[in-house]
């Protein structure tokens, strides 16, 4: 199986056009070139440190916006058996420090836009050994090692090559770890499976210290020797521009971009563009076929994890709503008895029956091994592959044909009046809704027990809420169950999201109905705004139960 590292070297002789940023360019002659003495430059700064401290692990972080150095940074770590650690620059104070000191960083580099983040921090990191990019020194230091060739290092392709932060969307971030053997398998596979070659021009604007960009963007581009066009953050409203001016035929996308970017005023000629391919996950199922069609590509849509643990992939005949077909043992399981849960059973109008006996963990029976773990986590791999299991943490749920469904996040199960249900299949009913863009259902806490079902909204441009034809559209959903109509309808300006566009819902749950944004509740038949005097009913509710902790829990 190949490396990076033999995936960069490959590169070493080729002409061909490697990077493509703003206004400048370079052939993969140039990038290996540009990572050798990068690699080296690395090399340097450890052998000077463990001269003082002794042996360290060997760990790069990098925070930066996607570009050139991001991409010669992750081949010359690769080049000399450095691992990368992707630090998002949306982390602040001490989140920012906890990050940088956990995964122990030897060396940090940075950029003017972003060295200001580590002001007031103690990230552990010496100042000679803090880089910043766009600096006199650091051109100086790198050329110091310029036209010396690739370095001639043994690597260990099973070792940690990047730490991959998760999301972070219910607690601290752990940091996965990937190897150069896994990252590069990805990448041979997906170029593979998407038809990449080397005339094709990978459009990145995912941020590059999150596994999607690395995984389905970088990789798969340098597996071919296709052209890297870089983004330096996504911009839906530059979108279609960039992929014209760079003649891009590939993106991959995580999240909710795709949203975005169909939220833009729609013109004729939007198919008139050089774009074939979009691969990626977490797509808002609703928007995979307007975007194919708006834009005139295939669009694959799949589940999977930085961990590189179950995977579900989407077919042509994929039925509406579901994810799509497992990987060689995937299941539904239930925590608790490690048992496969029954099959879900469905009414004639698609409502989920049975919730309660089907819906379950996300796991897979055969990849616990292959699992890399998490760097300084022992507690999280062990809940991560617990009886040679691989749990993935989300919720789900499969029909007598072998379909996966998605039910959400371990955290989205909801007890409404005794009956559980799940956020997703509710979710993809409200987005049906022509006014609402996206979706984000949670629970919040009842005054006298359980949950009650709150929805935020994105509406789509220049629409406003009509509380009334809300509660029709709703009615009208045979597939809703009688419990699943929020309560609370919160209109948002925009989501609490992270780098990555997956929506904080910890932040809107903790917010609940205290917000300066539109609210509704539900009155009988219809959808009325929220008033000051609600909320002090419901706050009265709450405290005449004993309750008031159960909000102060957030």
């Amino acid at each position: 199986m190949p490396s990076i590292r033999d995936l960069v070297i490959a590169r070493a002789d080729d002409d061909g056009p490697g990077m493509l940023f703003e206004d400048e360019a370079w052939t993969y002659r140039e990038f290996v070139a540009g990572a050798s003495a990068r690699g080296r430059l690395l090399v340097s700064l450890k052998d000077a440190a463990e001269l003082v401290h002794g042996p360290a692990p060997f760990h790069v972080g990098v925070l930066l916006d996607n570009g050139p150095e991001f991409s010669m940074l992750l081949a010359a770590a690769a080049l000399v058996g450095a691992t990368v650690v992707g630090i998002n620059p949306t982390r602040r104070g001490a989140e920012l420090e906890r990050d940088i000191r956990h995964t122990e960083c030897l060396v940090v580099v940075t950029e003017t836009a972003h060295v200001g983040l580590l002001d007031g921090i103690d990230a552990g990191v010496a100042p000679e050994r803090l880089l910043v990019v766009d600096s006199p020194e650091w051109g100086r230091a790198v050329q110091a090692h310029a036209g010396l060739g690739v370095p001639d290092v043994e690597i260990d392709p099973a070792a940690p090559y990047m730490l991959f932060f998760t999301s972070g969307t219910t607690g601290q971030p752990k940091a996965a770890i990937c190897s150069q053997q896994r990252m590069a398998g990805a990448g041979t596979v997906l170029s593979t499976m998407q038809e990449l070659t080397s005339a094709d021009r990978c459009y990145e604007v995912m941020p590059m210290f999150h596994s999607n960009a690395v995984m389905a963007g970088w990789a798969p581009c340098l597996a071919v020797g296709a052209t890297h066009v870089f983004r330096r953050r996504f911009s839906a409203s530059a979108f279609l521009s960039d992929v014209r001016r760079h003649g891009c035929t590939y993106m991959n996308y995580v999240g909710k971009p795709m949203s975005y970017i169909l939220a833009t005023p729609q013109r004729p000629d939007d198919a008139d563009n050089p774009l074939v391919r979009v691969f990626g996950n977490e797509g808002a199922e609703h928007d995979l076929a307007r975007f194919a069609e708006r834009f005139g590509c295939r669009v694959t849509d799949s589940y999977g994890s930085s961990e590189g643990g179950a995977s579900v992939a989407r077919p042509p005949d994929t039925p509406p709503g579901a994810l799509g077909i497992g990987s060689d043992g995937t299941v539904i399981l239930d925590p608790e008895s490690m048992l496969e849960k029954p099959r879900a059973r469905f009414d004639a109008n698609g409502r989920l029956l049975n919730a309660d006996e089907c819906v379950g963990e996300i796991a897979n029976t055969k990849v616990a091994a292959a699992f890399e773990g998490y760097w300084n986590n022992p507690e999280a791999d062990l809940e991560r592959t617990r009886q040679s299991i691989y749990w993935t943490g989300d919720l789900g749920y499969r029909d007598d044909d072998g379909w996966f469904y998605f039910a959400g996040r371990n955290f989205d199960w909801m007890r409404v009046d005794g009956e559980n249900f799940a956020a997703a299949p509710i979710e993809r009913i409200l987005v049906r809704h022509p006014d609402v863009l996206l979706a984000a259902v949670y629970a919040v806490p009842n005054a006298v027990v359980g949950d009650d079902v709150m929805a935020a909204v994105l509406l789509e441009t220049g629409r406003s809420f009509d509380g009334a034809g809300f509660a029709e559209f709703l009615s009208a959903q045979g597939d809703l169950g009688t419990k699943c109509a929020p309560r609370y309808v919160r209109v948002v300006d925009d989501f609490p999201k992270t780098e990555t566009n997956k929506i904080l819902k910890r932040v809107l749950r903790q917010q609940r109905w205290e917000t300066d944004e539109p609210l509704w509740v539900r009155d009988a038949a219809t959808y009325r705004p929220m008033t000051d005097a609600d909320r002090a009913t419901i706050l009265g509710e709450f405290e005449a139960r004993g309750r008031v902790a159960v909000l102060d829990a957030g």
